[in-house]
Protein backbone atom coordinates (compact mmCIF):
# COMPACT_ATOMS: atom_id res chain seq x y z
CA UNK A 1 0.00 0.00 0.00
CA UNK A 2 2.64 2.58 1.12
CA UNK A 3 6.37 2.01 0.78
CA UNK A 4 9.29 4.23 1.80
CA UNK A 5 12.53 3.39 -0.01
CA UNK A 6 15.64 5.11 1.38
CA UNK A 7 13.70 8.31 2.02
CA UNK A 8 15.45 11.31 3.57
CA UNK A 9 14.37 14.86 4.40
CA UNK A 10 16.22 17.85 5.88
CA UNK A 11 15.17 21.32 6.96
CA UNK A 12 17.86 23.99 6.50
CA UNK A 13 20.52 21.30 6.52
CA UNK A 14 19.22 19.59 9.65
CA UNK A 15 18.14 15.98 9.01
CA UNK A 16 14.50 15.25 9.91
CA UNK A 17 14.23 11.81 8.28
CA UNK A 18 17.29 9.69 7.45
CA UNK A 19 17.18 6.71 5.06
CA UNK A 20 13.67 5.58 5.98
CA UNK A 21 12.68 2.15 4.69
CA UNK A 22 9.19 1.01 5.62
CA UNK A 23 6.31 -0.88 4.05
CA UNK A 24 2.74 -0.36 5.28
CA UNK A 25 0.38 -3.09 4.11
CA UNK A 26 -3.27 -2.64 3.20
CA UNK A 27 -5.52 -2.76 6.27
CA UNK A 28 -2.79 -2.03 8.82
CA UNK A 29 -3.01 0.58 11.53
CA UNK A 30 0.57 1.76 11.81
CA UNK A 31 1.53 4.20 14.55
CA UNK A 32 4.55 6.51 14.19
CA UNK A 33 5.91 7.47 17.59
CA UNK A 34 9.04 8.97 19.08
CA UNK A 35 10.37 11.94 21.03
CA UNK A 36 9.77 15.51 19.88
CA UNK A 37 11.83 16.15 16.76
CA UNK A 38 12.11 12.47 15.86
CA UNK A 39 10.52 13.04 12.43
CA UNK A 40 7.19 11.28 12.91
CA UNK A 41 4.99 14.14 11.60
CA UNK A 42 7.39 14.76 8.72
CA UNK A 43 7.18 11.10 7.72
CA UNK A 44 3.38 11.25 7.77
CA UNK A 45 3.15 14.48 5.76
CA UNK A 46 5.49 13.15 3.07
CA UNK A 47 2.92 10.46 2.24
CA UNK A 48 0.39 12.96 0.84
CA UNK A 49 3.05 15.45 -0.31
CA UNK A 50 2.27 18.10 2.27
CA UNK A 51 6.05 17.86 2.73
CA UNK A 52 8.32 16.89 -0.18
CA UNK A 53 11.10 14.41 0.49
CA UNK A 54 14.65 15.19 -0.63
CA UNK A 55 15.77 11.74 -1.75
CA UNK A 56 14.53 8.19 -2.08
CA UNK A 57 11.07 7.09 -3.23
CA UNK A 58 7.62 6.84 -1.69
CA UNK A 59 5.25 4.43 -3.42
CA UNK A 60 1.46 4.40 -3.13
CA UNK A 61 -0.23 1.31 -4.52
CA UNK A 62 3.01 0.55 -6.35
CA UNK A 63 3.31 3.98 -8.00
CA UNK A 64 5.73 6.77 -7.09
CA UNK A 65 3.73 9.54 -5.41
CA UNK A 66 5.15 12.17 -7.77
CA UNK A 67 3.44 10.35 -10.66
CA UNK A 68 0.06 11.48 -9.24
CA UNK A 69 -1.54 14.88 -9.55
CA UNK A 70 -1.11 16.21 -6.01
CA UNK A 71 -4.82 17.01 -5.57
CA UNK A 72 -5.84 13.57 -6.83
CA UNK A 73 -3.35 11.98 -4.45
CA UNK A 74 -4.68 13.90 -1.45
CA UNK A 75 -8.28 13.07 -2.30
CA UNK A 76 -7.35 9.39 -2.07
CA UNK A 77 -5.91 9.96 1.40
CA UNK A 78 -8.10 11.23 4.21
CA UNK A 79 -6.31 13.56 6.62
CA UNK A 80 -7.31 14.24 10.23
CA UNK A 81 -5.41 16.52 12.60
CA UNK A 82 -5.59 17.62 16.22
CA UNK A 83 -7.22 20.98 15.52
CA UNK A 84 -9.95 19.39 13.33
CA UNK A 85 -10.30 22.49 11.13
CA UNK A 86 -14.04 22.33 10.41
CA UNK A 87 -15.62 25.25 8.56
CA UNK A 88 -17.46 27.12 11.35
CA UNK A 89 -20.34 28.44 9.21
CA UNK A 90 -21.08 25.09 7.57
CA UNK A 91 -23.28 22.41 9.06
CA UNK A 92 -21.87 19.07 10.15
CA UNK A 93 -23.33 17.47 7.03
CA UNK A 94 -21.76 20.03 4.71
CA UNK A 95 -18.39 19.73 6.44
CA UNK A 96 -18.39 15.96 6.01
CA UNK A 97 -19.44 16.36 2.37
CA UNK A 98 -16.49 18.62 1.46
CA UNK A 99 -14.47 16.13 -0.61
CA UNK A 100 -17.43 14.22 -2.12
CA UNK A 101 -18.74 17.55 -3.42
CA UNK A 102 -15.35 18.34 -4.96
CA UNK A 103 -15.46 14.93 -6.62
CA UNK A 104 -18.87 15.66 -8.10
CA UNK A 105 -20.96 13.14 -6.18
CA UNK A 106 -24.71 13.62 -6.58
CA UNK A 107 -26.87 14.87 -3.72
CA UNK A 108 -28.43 11.51 -2.89
CA UNK A 109 -25.07 9.75 -2.70
CA UNK A 110 -23.63 12.50 -0.49
CA UNK A 111 -26.59 12.44 1.89
CA UNK A 112 -26.37 8.66 2.17
CA UNK A 113 -22.63 8.80 2.90
CA UNK A 114 -23.04 11.53 5.53
CA UNK A 115 -25.76 9.50 7.28
CA UNK A 116 -23.61 6.35 7.09
CA UNK A 117 -20.60 8.03 8.68
CA UNK A 118 -22.54 9.81 11.42
CA UNK A 119 -24.14 6.48 12.31
CA UNK A 120 -20.72 4.79 12.29
CA UNK A 121 -19.49 7.35 14.83
CA UNK A 122 -22.59 6.96 17.03
CA UNK A 123 -24.01 10.40 16.10
CA UNK A 124 -27.63 10.25 14.99
CA UNK A 125 -27.96 11.95 11.56
CA UNK A 126 -31.31 13.42 12.61
CA UNK A 127 -29.73 15.02 15.66
CA UNK A 128 -26.35 16.13 14.31
CA UNK A 129 -26.39 16.60 10.51
CA UNK A 130 -27.73 20.15 10.69
CA UNK A 131 -25.79 21.33 13.71
CA UNK A 132 -22.86 23.74 13.46
CA UNK A 133 -19.38 23.14 14.91
CA UNK A 134 -19.92 25.55 17.82
CA UNK A 135 -22.83 23.36 18.94
CA UNK A 136 -20.61 20.28 19.38
CA UNK A 137 -18.38 19.05 22.20
CA UNK A 138 -14.67 18.51 21.64
CA UNK A 139 -15.16 14.79 21.21
CA UNK A 140 -18.00 15.30 18.74
CA UNK A 141 -15.88 17.77 16.75
CA UNK A 142 -13.10 15.21 16.50
CA UNK A 143 -15.56 12.52 15.38
CA UNK A 144 -16.82 14.81 12.62
CA UNK A 145 -13.24 15.61 11.61
CA UNK A 146 -12.44 11.92 11.17
CA UNK A 147 -15.78 11.35 9.41
CA UNK A 148 -14.90 14.13 6.96
CA UNK A 149 -11.53 12.49 6.32
CA UNK A 150 -13.30 9.21 5.52
CA UNK A 151 -16.15 10.74 3.50
CA UNK A 152 -14.88 9.98 -0.01
CA UNK A 153 -13.92 6.43 1.03
CA UNK A 154 -10.17 7.09 0.72
CA UNK A 155 -7.63 4.30 0.41
CA UNK A 156 -5.66 5.61 3.39
CA UNK A 157 -6.43 7.66 6.50
CA UNK A 158 -3.55 9.82 7.81
CA UNK A 159 -3.92 11.10 11.39
CA UNK A 160 -1.56 13.55 13.09
CA UNK A 161 -2.03 13.65 16.89
CA UNK A 162 -5.81 13.55 16.34
CA UNK A 163 -6.76 13.27 20.02
CA UNK A 164 -3.98 15.28 21.61
CA UNK A 165 -6.09 18.27 22.68
CA UNK A 166 -8.88 16.25 24.32
CA UNK A 167 -9.45 15.49 27.99
CA UNK A 168 -8.43 11.98 29.11
CA UNK A 169 -11.98 10.58 29.29
CA UNK A 170 -12.96 11.82 25.81
CA UNK A 171 -9.60 10.76 24.40
CA UNK A 172 -10.00 7.23 25.75
CA UNK A 173 -13.50 6.97 24.28
CA UNK A 174 -12.33 8.13 20.84
CA UNK A 175 -9.37 5.75 20.86
CA UNK A 176 -11.80 2.86 21.31
CA UNK A 177 -14.05 4.38 18.64
CA UNK A 178 -11.16 4.55 16.16
CA UNK A 179 -10.18 0.96 16.94
CA UNK A 180 -13.76 -0.15 16.28
CA UNK A 181 -13.98 1.85 13.05
CA UNK A 182 -10.68 0.41 11.84
CA UNK A 183 -11.86 -3.13 12.50
CA UNK A 184 -15.21 -2.44 10.83
CA UNK A 185 -13.85 -0.66 7.76
CA UNK A 186 -10.52 -2.38 7.16
CA UNK A 187 -8.99 0.97 6.24
CA UNK A 188 -5.24 1.48 6.11
CA UNK A 189 -4.46 4.03 8.83
CA UNK A 190 -1.19 5.79 9.62
CA UNK A 191 -1.31 7.67 12.92
CA UNK A 192 1.20 9.92 14.67
CA UNK A 193 1.15 10.14 18.46
CA UNK A 194 3.48 10.89 21.35
CA UNK A 195 1.45 8.65 23.70
CA UNK A 196 2.83 5.11 24.00
CA UNK A 197 -0.32 3.79 25.68
CA UNK A 198 -2.34 5.06 22.71
CA UNK A 199 0.08 3.39 20.31
CA UNK A 200 -0.09 0.07 22.16
CA UNK A 201 -3.89 0.16 22.21
CA UNK A 202 -4.42 1.01 18.53
CA UNK A 203 -1.51 -0.22 16.46
CA UNK A 204 -1.11 -3.38 14.47
CA UNK A 205 2.54 -2.24 14.22
CA UNK A 206 4.50 0.53 15.89
CA UNK A 207 7.33 2.47 14.22
CA UNK A 208 9.54 4.03 16.90
CA UNK A 209 11.66 6.87 15.50
CA UNK A 210 14.71 8.55 17.01
CA UNK A 211 16.41 11.56 15.42
CA UNK A 212 14.87 10.73 12.04
CA UNK A 213 15.89 7.08 12.04
CA UNK A 214 13.86 3.95 12.74
CA UNK A 215 14.84 2.52 16.11
CA UNK A 216 12.44 -0.45 16.02
CA UNK A 217 9.39 -1.60 14.04
CA UNK A 218 7.25 -4.28 15.63
CA UNK A 219 3.84 -5.35 16.82
CA UNK A 220 2.93 -3.96 20.26
CA UNK A 221 3.46 -7.38 21.86
CA UNK A 222 6.85 -7.92 20.21
CA UNK A 223 7.97 -4.39 21.06
CA UNK A 224 7.18 -4.90 24.74
CA UNK A 225 8.52 -8.44 24.85
CA UNK A 226 11.78 -7.73 23.04
CA UNK A 227 12.92 -4.09 23.01
CA UNK A 228 16.06 -4.01 20.86
CA UNK A 229 17.88 -1.20 22.66
CA UNK A 230 18.03 0.68 25.94
CA UNK A 231 16.39 3.64 24.17
CA UNK A 232 13.36 1.50 23.24
CA UNK A 233 13.06 0.07 26.75
CA UNK A 234 13.33 3.54 28.29
CA UNK A 235 10.79 5.00 25.86
CA UNK A 236 8.36 2.18 26.68
CA UNK A 237 8.92 2.82 30.39
CA UNK A 238 10.96 0.02 31.94
CA UNK A 239 9.01 -0.03 35.20
CA UNK A 240 5.67 -0.36 33.37
CA UNK A 241 6.52 -2.91 30.69
CA UNK A 242 4.93 -5.75 32.70
CA UNK A 243 1.71 -3.78 33.17
CA UNK A 244 1.63 -2.80 29.50
CA UNK A 245 1.97 -6.47 28.54
CA UNK A 246 -1.03 -7.24 30.73
CA UNK A 247 -2.99 -4.60 28.79
CA UNK A 248 -2.43 -6.55 25.57
CA UNK A 249 -3.58 -9.88 26.99
CA UNK A 250 -7.32 -10.61 27.04
CA UNK A 251 -9.11 -12.28 29.94
CA UNK A 252 -10.93 -14.64 27.57
CA UNK A 253 -8.43 -17.54 27.84
CA UNK A 254 -8.68 -17.43 31.65
CA UNK A 255 -12.45 -17.64 32.00
CA UNK A 256 -13.49 -20.52 34.25
CA UNK A 257 -16.95 -21.96 35.12
CA UNK A 258 -18.77 -20.15 37.92
CA UNK A 259 -18.39 -21.39 41.46
CA UNK A 260 -21.41 -22.18 43.65
CA UNK A 261 -21.17 -18.66 45.13
CA UNK A 262 -20.49 -16.43 42.10
CA UNK A 263 -18.44 -13.23 42.58
CA UNK A 264 -20.40 -10.00 42.97
CA UNK A 265 -18.13 -7.84 40.81
CA UNK A 266 -18.10 -8.21 37.05
CA UNK A 267 -16.10 -7.37 33.95
CA UNK A 268 -16.68 -7.58 30.20
CA UNK A 269 -15.39 -10.59 28.29
CA UNK A 270 -13.46 -8.16 26.05
CA UNK A 271 -11.47 -6.74 28.98
CA UNK A 272 -7.71 -7.07 29.33
CA UNK A 273 -5.91 -8.88 32.13
CA UNK A 274 -4.72 -5.52 33.42
CA UNK A 275 -8.30 -4.20 33.57
CA UNK A 276 -9.42 -7.30 35.44
CA UNK A 277 -6.64 -7.10 38.02
CA UNK A 278 -7.18 -3.36 38.44
CA UNK A 279 -10.92 -3.88 39.03
CA UNK A 280 -10.23 -6.62 41.56
CA UNK A 281 -7.77 -4.40 43.42
CA UNK A 282 -10.24 -1.47 43.46
CA UNK A 283 -13.08 -3.66 44.73
CA UNK A 284 -10.96 -5.68 47.15
CA UNK A 285 -11.96 -9.03 45.58
CA UNK A 286 -10.02 -11.96 44.13
CA UNK A 287 -12.47 -12.97 41.39
CA UNK A 288 -14.93 -11.37 38.98
CA UNK A 289 -17.92 -12.55 37.00
CA UNK A 290 -17.42 -12.22 33.24
CA UNK A 291 -20.31 -10.96 31.12
CA UNK A 292 -20.77 -10.78 27.35
CA UNK A 293 -22.07 -7.87 25.27
CA UNK A 294 -25.67 -8.74 26.13
CA UNK A 295 -24.95 -8.78 29.86
CA UNK A 296 -25.14 -12.56 30.19
CA UNK A 297 -22.67 -14.17 32.59
CA UNK A 298 -20.21 -16.47 30.82
CA UNK A 299 -18.03 -17.51 33.76
CA UNK A 300 -15.47 -16.01 36.11
CA UNK A 301 -11.81 -15.00 36.26
CA UNK A 302 -9.62 -15.31 39.34
CA UNK A 303 -6.63 -13.18 40.28
CA UNK A 304 -4.59 -16.28 41.14
CA UNK A 305 -5.02 -17.67 37.61
CA UNK A 306 -4.14 -14.37 35.95
CA UNK A 307 -1.05 -13.79 38.06
CA UNK A 308 0.16 -17.38 37.68
CA UNK A 309 -0.17 -17.18 33.91
CA UNK A 310 1.81 -13.93 33.92
CA UNK A 311 4.54 -15.48 36.12
CA UNK A 312 4.91 -18.45 33.79
CA UNK A 313 4.80 -16.22 30.68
Amino acid sequence: MITFEHVSKSYDGVPAIVDLNLHIARGELVVLIGPSGSGKSTALKMINRMVDHDSGRILFNGQEIYSFNVQDLRRRMGYAIQSVGLFPHWTVARNIATVPQLLGWNKERIEARVAELLTLFAMSPGDYANRYPHQLSGGQLQRVGVARALAADPDVLLMDEPFGALDPVTRSALQLELKRVHQASGKTIVLVTHDMDEALLLATRIVLLRQGRVEQVDTPLALLSNPTSDFVADFLGRADIGLKLLSLQAVAPFIQPLTIAPPHGQIADTASVREALSTMAAQGVSALRVVDASGQTTGQVRAADLLEAKRRG
